[in-house]
């Protein structure tokens, strides 16, 4: 019988000690954020609440990475002036 690592050889909380941008998890998402830069005020509040690091700044306006948007919806949510949609991923 061989030994396998136990529990004990796991990192504490499931910790995976590298970024989320070292995963690309875009692919498997069912809905997708649309920024209408009409609406949008640059507050920012999309990028604070993003727990995947995918919205980011360009300089001039706020986009989606879509690498690594997992489309949870938390930025459109969050989102004061509503500019932020969720539509379907084809």
């Amino acid at each position: 019988m061989s030994q396998q690592a136990g529990w004990r050889s796991l990192p504490k909380a499931g910790v995976t000690f590298r970024l989320s941008t070292d995963y690309k998890t875009g692919d498997w998402r069912a809905l997708k954020p649309v920024i209408d830069y009409n609406k949008c005020t640059k507050c920012m509040l999309c990028w604070l609440f993003c727990p995947d690091m995918a919205i980011v700044w360009d300089g001039e306006n706020v986009v989606v990475n879509y690498d690594y948007c997992k489309g949870c919806g938390i930025c459109a949510n969050e989102c004061p002036v509503k500019a932020i949609s969720m539509v379907p991923e084809f």
